[in-house]
């Protein structure tokens, strides 16, 4: 399980850089924006790969060395991967640490590893999935490598035109 969520980093990862470099954009489709959130599709050679995306309103406090931080809800057809919760916190987490999303009066354990953060319990995906879709805020509490507790808080507005547009292209 851990080398698919790695892997799952690493492709998003990639797939990112492709749509900075003007030669790879042409294999990304941008399915639209849907107020603080955006979908896209495209073909990781795999099969299709669509996700939905945002950054986050606000972050307390803001840890040392703090990069950019975003959450995705992904499908992958290939895989029969769908609604797959992921986080990039922007800072490492502490070793070993969980962090906690807390949305529509719900609150899930995410398994943390480096500065990417997903959900503990897989079966709870569609139970997360429908809650991002109903809420208005999503907050992530996770600890720093440095110890420090950081809040990130992210908007749900516009998360559910995102998810019918991925669940629609994949």
């Amino acid at each position: 399980m851990m080398m698919r969520r790695w892997g799952i980093v690493v492709a998003a990862g990639l797939f990112l850089l492709g749509l900075m470099s003007p030669g790879s954009a042409q294999s990304v489709r941008v399915l639209g924006d849907f107020r603080d959130w955006s979908a896209y599709s495209a073909n990781d050679g795999s099969g299709v790969i669509c996700f939905a995306t945002t950054l986050p309103k606000s972050v307390e406090p803001t840890p040392q060395g703090y990069g950019e931080a975003r959450i995705y809800l992904t499908n992958r057809t290939a895989q029969g991967i769908k609604n797959e919760f992921n986080l990039i916190a922007g800072y490492e987490f502490a070793p070993d640490s969980v962090a906690i999303a807390k949305v529509g009066g719900k609150e899930y354990r995410l398994f943390t590893q480096r500065d990417s953060a997903w959900l503990e319990d897989e079966g709870e995906t569609e139970s997360f999935a429908a809650h991002l879709r109903s809420g208005s805020a999503l907050s992530i509490e996770g600890t720093s490598s440095l110890g420090v507790k950081i809040v990130q808080t992210f908007s749900l507005s516009g998360a559910t035109a995102s998810s019918r547009s991925i669940n629609s292209a994949c």
